[in-house]
């Protein structure tokens, strides 16, 4: 699959700051991470610690915390990893997943999940 960046916004959880992005979409990611110093602007506070697996097989531990991301008129509280400071956000499948959208490879974009499963 190839990559492509996608609009996201992130809201504080008491909705008082706002974040216009373009991320990375990356299915292989598990959680969406964005620059630690825009998750502080944002008043993201860490609310405990998460082992990820690089790209590179090492193992490092980032803190997160938990903002409302919207995308295409969806929204959802999810999970955010503090990452690297200047890197590019990456919208990761846990957020996917609670948006109820899929990658659409042949088209690179995002779709609504045509169904649930119970």
């Amino acid at each position: 699959m190839g990559t492509f960046d996608w609009p996201i916004q992130l809201d504080s959880m008491n909705g008082t700051k706002t974040l216009h992005l373009e991320a990375l979409v990356d299915t292989g990611a598990g959680y969406t991470i964005v620059p630690s110093e825009l998750l502080h602007e944002l008043g993201v506070e860490a609310t405990g610690e998460v082992e990820l697996v690089l790209a590179d097989g090492h193992r490092a531990v980032y803190a997160m915390g938990e903002a409302r991301a919207t995308i295409d008129g969806r929204s959802i509280p999810t999970i955010v990893v503090f990452g690297e400071n200047h890197a590019k956000p990456l919208l990761g499948a846990y957020t996917l997943e609670g948006l109820r959208l899929v990658v659409d490879p042949a088209n690179l974009t995002l779709v609504p999940l045509p169904y649930a499963t119970a």
